[in-house]
């Protein structure tokens, strides 16, 4: 009765007072999926389009790198749908609001630009929705059926188990098991037959030759090549040069070794040589200011503050997060600081803003055994410390040869702003510091 008065409304026919009536009490008493399934099928849900997102001031266009989701597939609130990557972060995208996925406008690899539509879906309560393409008909009709279980299984305990087969019905049907005549030796030498006789076709799938001239083409991602591009530019617009230092670092291993295990339980981080080296580096900066300003057209900025950038290397490349206001911090800090970037970095979570700025660099070699190298200025800072690996090394001390654990260290610097005696002199106020880090209390 209710679906003929459905019928009647939607060919123009007029709706009485009674009619109205049943119909809203239809609507009522109808199950939840029922009223859903009627709320989509009035198409009142129009499908939606979500364009490509704004990523930065500076910007404006990416690579679509994964889609997460696929057409039909059910997405709650604000979750992840693709991931842009750009030259200097990867950037997610997000469903407005919940849904079902309808069309993807764009495909992985391809370049997509700020506002440009990139998938189309359809919003509306996914509470109770259909399943997914991947359970397709047969398990809603699964679903449906479940009630009615306890009774199939009444039925089969009514029902007697069927005789079991005679020797010759079961040969009749499995015309490869044994036969009559057959003894069990033969039996068991045919699996082994098959065995040999498929093993030739293993052995010529794929074969290696050695010494194969063999080549890989694989693209450039987006930071890859901005890396590249910032490493280049540095190199035509700085005018380079790199003088180097030996740091005795006993003393620092000895503090390091007497209060790691007290610092970790009680701020549950681990004290590397990270903060020593960065604490110094703050002090040195603040008696040679040249090395933390940069050139700005035909100005010199000289900051009062040091944002530290420190190198990270990650799967996509060397990133540089900035540590902010780093000549505040004390040791813990530091670590506690750089212990977060160094997640972020290797997690892909990075944002603009901890990658924006930074005023002087640190990047450590030493932990992939370099022993010495000559970092590249990172534009538009002035000056760069380059830490390498520590080794035992045979020095003269108060006219005695001992053993000390030595790391050379290196200041790639602009000599547009800094002349040799204020580099050298930053340098030496760095090891001087390191080698006595009681100093450091003092300054």
């Amino acid at each position: 009765m209710l679906t003929r008065r459905f019928v009647s409304v939607a060919r123009g026919g007029a709706l009485s007072r009674a009619d109205a009536a049943a119909l809203s009490a239809g609507w009522k008493v109808a199950g939840s999926r029922t009223r859903r399934a009627r709320f989509h099928s009035s198409n009142l849900l129009q499908a939606e389009t979500v364009k490509v997102p704004q990523m930065a001031e500076s910007i404006s266009e990416g690579t679509l790198k994964t889609w997460l989701k696929k057409p039909g597939d059910v997405v709650q609130a604000d979750e992840e749908i693709a991931t842009i990557e750009t030259d200097k972060i990867d950037v997610s995208v997000n469903v407005p609001q919940a849904g079902k996925i309808v069309e993807l406008l764009a495909n992985e690899e391809d370049t997509v630009t700020v506002g440009q539509d990139l998938f189309k879906f359809e919003p509306g309560d996914t509470e109770g929705a259909a399943p997914s393409h991947d359970e397709g008909a047969g398990g809603a009709a699964k679903k449906t059926r479940e009630p009615e279980e306890p009774q199939d299984k009444e039925a089969e305990k009514a029902t007697p188990p069927p005789p079991k087969p005679s020797p010759e019905d079961a040969r009749a049907k499995d015309p490869t098991g044994p036969q009559e005549g057959t003894s069990k030796k033969e039996v068991k030498e045919q699996p082994k037959a098959e065995k040999k006789e498929k093993a030739p076709a293993k052995e010529e799938a794929a074969p290696r030759v050695a010494g194969a001239r063999t080549e890989t083409r694989v693209k450039m991602s987006r930071m890859r090549l901005r890396i590249a591009e910032r490493l280049k530019e540095s190199q035509n617009a700085a005018a380079s040069l790199t003088t180097f230092n030996e740091i005795d670092m006993s003393s620092v291993m000895e503090m390091r070794a007497k209060y790691k295990e007290e610092i970790l339980k009680t701020h549950g981080v681990k004290l590397g040589f990270m903060s020593a080296f960065a604490r110094a580096c703050c002090l040195a900066l603040k008696d040679i200011p040249a090395a933390n300003a940069s050139i700005e057209g035909d100005e010199i900025v000289y900051r009062d503050y040091v944002d530290l950038s420190v190198a990270v290397a990650t799967p996509k490349g060397l990133v540089t997060p900035v540590l902010r206001n780093a000549e505040g911090m004390n040791f813990v800090e530091i670590e506690k600081g750089i212990a977060a970037l160094g997640v972020k970095a290797r997690d892909g979570k990075l944002t603009l803003e901890d990658m924006a700025g930074g005023s002087f660099t640190i990047s450590n070699g030493g932990v992939f055994g370099s022993l010495y190298g000559t970092p590249i200025i990172n534009l538009p800072q002035a000056a760069v410390l380059g830490m390498h690996a520590i080794k035992e090394r045979p020095v003269v001390v108060n006219g005695q040869v001992v053993i000390r654990p030595i790391m050379v260290v290196a200041l790639t610097y602009d000599h547009r702003l800094l002349d040799g005696r204020e580099a050298v002199t930053f340098l030496v106020k760095v090891r001087d510091y390191l080698e006595d880090p009681r100093k450091m209390l003092l300054a």
